[in-house]
């Protein structure tokens, strides 16, 4: 499986576990359908689940006059991949998580979040050094 589509599936699995509660196995089975598991995707809901606390910190710490509450949950959700991506995944550059963040956007968010969101990573970028 391409990361493009490790991550789409990945914003897919984490918007059930946000919403639905659905438990991680089960999430990513449900994306998955008949297509074979993939280490990546795995990787990206796994990582980003295990490490919720700290990336939303991070994302809170970026938001000017709004909350993680107020925030839509596509929008939430790709932000938290993106800052699992940057934060803790060593063999992918920043920029590159980033423009990947922000494609998956144009195809799972609305005309605004592709700008939010870059506003939000880059500024998570440049606090975390990277």
């Amino acid at each position: 499986m391409k990361r493009r589509i490790a991550r789409e599936k990945a914003l897919q699995a984490l918007f059930q576990i946000d919403i639905n509660e659905a438990e991680t196995n089960e999430a990513i089975e449900n994306v998955l359908g008949e297509s074979a598991s993939d280490p990546y995707l795995n990787q990206l809901v796994e990582g980003t689940v295990e490490h919720l606390e700290q990336i939303d910190k991070a994302i809170s710490e970026h938001l000017e006059k709004w909350t993680l509450n107020r925030l839509a949950k596509v929008d939430l959700n790709i932000l938290r991949l993106g800052v699992y991506e940057l934060l803790f995944v060593e063999d992918v550059p920043a920029n590159v998580a980033i423009n990947e963040a922000l494609e998956v956007s144009k195809r799972f968010g609305d005309e605004r979040s592709s700008k939010f969101i870059n506003g939000i990573l880059s500024k998570v970028k440049e606090s975390s050094g990277k």
